[in-house]
C-alpha cells in the first residue's frame, strides 16, 4: 500500500479499533497482579498506542505532504539526492535515464473528480518524473494537457506552459486534490476564459524534508537551477511548449507564491508572468529553512528579496499578480511589495504590477480556491501564444 493512499489510513483504522475491542475484552482476564498479566496488559496498551499514534501521523501526512512515499520516508532525499565530493548535488539515477518519464508516483488515482471523457474533448494529466541535468535533482510531478494537444489540428502547434508550484510543506498532489487546479483550468478553458494552455503542477521542494524555497543552496540542493533550467528544458524536449518567455509563467500559493515570484524576477528571459497567492518577498529563516539557506552570504540573502531587488537591481520585463486578503496576516507585506513594485513600475513600465485581494479568508485552501480562477484569467492573459510551430514531418 501507497504511504499516501486511502487503503493505508483504513487498514491502520482498523487495526486500532480492533486493538481497543482486544484490550476490552482481555483487560478483565490479565486483572491478575503476576509477571504474566502485567506484560500482557503492557502489550496491550502498546499496541493500541502504537496503531492510534499511527493513524494520527499517516493522515497529517497526508494533509500536509511531508513524505509521498514510503522511499521518501525511510530514505529522504536518498533516492534522488546524493553529493558530489564539491557538495553539490548530482543524480543518483543512470546518465541514460530519459528527462522525462511517465511513472505511477504520486497518487494520482486517488483524484476521482477529474474531467471523464476521451482526451481530445477533456485533455489528460499524467504523473511524470522529471531529471535535470544541471542541478542533478529529479522529481515527480503532474502535466495536464488541455484537449486541443490531443487535437491534429493543433498537431504543430506549441502551447503556452503554466509551471504551478504547491506549499510546504506540500506535495504536487495538493494542486489537484485540494486546489483542483486542472479542474478549474478545464472549465476555464471550456467556456472560453482561458487560452489552452499545458499546465505543469510541483512542489517547491525537491530535496525533502528541507525547505529550500527555490534558492541553490550553497554545497546543497541547486533548486533554483532545477526550475529555472532544468525543468523547461526537460519538458521541451518530450512535450509541444513554447520556447520563449512570454509563453512561460509560474504561479504557486504560500510557498510556492513566493517561489513563482522570485524565479520570474530572477529570470525573466525564462518566464515572462507571475502570480503569487499569500506569498513571502524574503528567504525566510526558521525550522523548515534548517535557519539560513545562503549560510551567512548576505548578498545571495539580498538578491532573493524581492522588495531589495527592486530597489537595487535593473527593474525585469515582467508581468506580475500579487494576491491576498485583508484578514490574512500577510496583508501588510503584501501592500508594501505591492507599493514598491508600483513605484518602480511608474519609472520602468517594463514592470507590470496588478493585485487581487479578498475581503476575508485565511492561509488556506479555502481562501485560495477562491482565487484561483481569477488568478489563472490574470495569468491566461498574460500567456502569449507562440508563434513558433512544430517541424512538418
Amino acid at each position: 500500500m501507497e504511504l499516501t493512499s486511502d487503503a493505508l489510513v483504513n487498514t491502520l483504522l482498523a487495526a486500532g479499533s480492533l486493538s481497543l475491542l482486544l484490550t476490552l475484552w482481555l483487560w478483565p482476564r490479565l486483572a491478575r497482579q503476576r509477571p504474566l498479566p502485567m506484560l500482557g496488559r503492557i502489550a496491550l496498551l502498546t499496541v493500541t498506542q502504537v496503531t492510534v499514534l499511527a493513524v494520527m501521523a499517516v493522515s497529517v501526512n497526508n494533509s500536509f505532504g511531508f513524505y509521498t512515499s514510503w522511499d521518501g520516508l525511510l530514505h529522504p532525499g536518498g533516492a534522488a539526492l546524493s553529493l558530489t565530493s564539491s557538495g553539490h548535488p548530482k543524480s543518483a539515477a543512470p546518465a541514460t535515464e530519459a528527462l522525462v518519464a511517465p511513472t505511477a508516483e504520486g497518487g494520482l488515482e486517488t483524484v476521482t473528480d477529474l474531467p471523464k471523457g476521451p482526451p481530445e474533448e477533456v485533455g489528460k494529466v499524467e504523473s511524470i518524473r522529471v531529471t535535470g541535468k544541471e542541478s542533478g535533482l529529479s522529481d515527480q510531478m503532474f502535466i495536464y494537457l488541455p484537449p486541443e494537444y490531443f487535437n491534429p489540428k493543433y498537431s504543430r502547434m506549441r502551447f503556452p506552459v503554466l509551471v504551478a508550484l504547491a506549499g510546504y510543506p506540500g506535495t504536487a498532489l495538493h494542486l489537484l486534490s485540494e486546489l483542483r487546479l486542472p479542474q478549474t483550468a478545464w472549465e476555464l478553458q471550456r467556456t472560453g476564459q482561458m487560452v489552452p494552455s499545458v499546465i505543469v503542477m510541483a512542489r517547491p521542494t525537491v530535496a525533502e524534508p528541507r525547505n529550500t524555497e527555490c534558492v541553490n543552496v550553497p554545497n546543497g540542493p541547486q533548486t533554483e537551477t532545477w526550475f529555472a533550467k532544468d525543468v523547461p528544458a526537460a519538458l521541451r524536449s518530450t512535450y509541444r511548449l513554447g520556447r520563449e518567455a512570454t509563453s512561460w509563467g509560474v504561479f504557486g500559493y504560500s510557498t510556492g507564491g513566493g517561489c513563482a515570484l522570485r524565479l520570474t524576477m530572477r529570470y525573466p528571459d525564462v518566464f515572462g508572468s507571475a502570480a503569487g497567492l499569500h506569498a513571502d518577498f524574503a528567504v525566510p529563516e526558521d525550522y523548515s529553512t534548517g535557519g539560513n539557506l545562503f549560510g551567512g552570504d548576505r548578498a545571495l540573502v539580498n538578491q532573493s528579496d524581492l522588495t531589495w531587488r527592486l530597489n537595487n537591481l535593473p527593474v525585469p520585463d515582467i508581468s506580475l499578480l500579487l494576491v491576498s486578503t485583508r484578514k490574512e496576516e500577510d496583508y501588510a507585506a503584501t501592500q508594501a511589495f505591492l507599493g514598491v513594485a508600483q513605484q518602480a513600475s511608474t519609472a520602468h513600465p517594463e514592470l507590470k504590477v496588478d493585485s487581487l485581494f479578498l475581503d476575508d479568508g485565511g492561509h488556506n485552501f479555502d481562501s485560495w480556491r477562491r482565487e484561483l480562477p481569477a488568478s489563472l484569467e490574470w495569468m491566461s492573459d498574460h500567456l502569449a501564444t507562440p508563434q513558433d510551430r512544430e517541424p512538418r514531418p
